[in-house]
């Protein structure tokens, strides 16, 4: 049996193989929000107050600019994750996920931006972290972990789980330009089986 002239056991295995990228999906969307929420609320709560020769300084996420940028950016991925977590829930239960091509782009696009804003937010963190942990001497830079430990500790938490979340974006990208670009394919096969069924 065919179906528009392509084989239905053909149909049915990518209907398989839709339904498992969709549950990977919406696997990587939930992990991926979830790390990023921790990320940012672990970094955004994180403090401490160290008294230095009878001054009282507390150190929080705004004393440097790389982990602001690293809160900012993992709250966004959690807010955009949380959309197409919800977008992916709804698809599934309606059982059709593929979208159009303009659709796709979006979420394509989205899923590349998000990936980049995050990858540049964990490599800015880490340099900070480099110096903050070992220091300077060149420019006479201390270890400010030696003086603010439990903060340094709470903060590596935060950036453990937004390098995490970061590489299951582009994983997650890699997904999704699947999705996009097999739009394509499907479009060449069905037309290529429709020219053959006019030429018979």
């Amino acid at each position: 049996m065919s179906y528009l002239g392509v084989p239905v056991s053909h149909v049915n295995n990518m209907n398989i193989i839709d339904g498992r990228v969709k549950l990977v999906e919406l696997g990587l969307r939930v992990v991926i929000f979830g790390l990023s929420l921790l990320a940012a609320l672990l970094i955004a709560t994180d403090s401490q107050v160290k008294e230095i020769f009878s001054i009282r300084k507390k150190a929080t996420f705004k004393d440097m600019k790389s982990m602001v940028f690293l809160v900012i950016a993992n709250g966004i991925a959690a807010g955009y994750s949380l959309v197409q977590v919800c977008r992916c829930i709804v698809s599934i239960v309606r059982g059709s996920v593929l979208f159009n091509k303009p659709l796709a782009w979006v979420i394509f696009s989205g899923d590349q931006l998000m990936t980049y804003v995050s990858l540049a937010a964990v490599a800015a963190a880490a340099q900070s972290s480099v110096f903050a942990k070992l220091g300077q001497s060149e420019l006479q830079w201390m270890k400010v972990c030696d003086l603010y430990n439990k903060y340094c500790n709470k903060a590596g938490e935060g950036f453990a789980s937004a390098l995490i979340a970061s590489l299951s974006m582009v994983v997650l990208s890699g997904i999704s330009g699947f999705s996009l670009f097999r739009l394509y394919g499907d479009n060449k096969s069905k037309s290529s089986a429709r020219d053959g069924k006019v030429g018979h």
